[in-house]
């Protein structure tokens, strides 16, 4: 989860225990009454909602290409097929973020991993350059 999402969620907790969180505990009935601002269930939702949604953590990727204007998808998409015959079990991802086709490679969870593939790579991509991005959880086997 990225930082400013925790910041948030958390400056929204304790604002919500300030302000609108109350708590009463009655001993005779033995029942627990809390009263608490709604905005504490609906950051709580988002968050579920996040943290169902993707499977993603910080991490490195290097990116290879990227291009804007005609034929760039299809450029793009070319820069992608000749890196994956080169090197097959590295992932590829072609990215779209208006108004550029991006090519970016790997899963790297350190910046280490990441050095490592772009001085094997430099050689047939000499523009390619270290970016942080989010990754891909690695996929366990059973």
């Amino acid at each position: 989860m990225n930082r400013p999402v925790v910041i948030l969620v958390v400056l929204f907790i304790s604002a919500g225990w300030q302000k609108g969180f109350t708590q009463e505990v009655r001993k005779d009935s033995g029942t627990v009454t809390i009263y608490q601002d709604n905005m504490v269930d609906e950051l709580v939702q988002k968050q579920i909602k996040l943290n169902e949604a993707g499977n993603n953590l910080e991490g490195y990727r290097i990116q290879i290409f990227s291009d804007s204007g005609n034929n760039s998808k299809t450029k793009a998409q070319s820069a992608m097929d000749e890196f994956l015959a080169k090197y097959p079990e590295i992932k590829a991802y072609l990215v779209f973020k208006s108004p550029n086709y991006k090519v970016k490679i790997g899963d790297f969870r350190s910046k280490l991993d990441a050095i490592r593939c772009l001085n094997q790579i430099t050689a047939e991509f000499p523009n390619a350059f270290i970016i942080s991005d989010l990754i891909n959880l690695p996929q366990v086997e059973p």
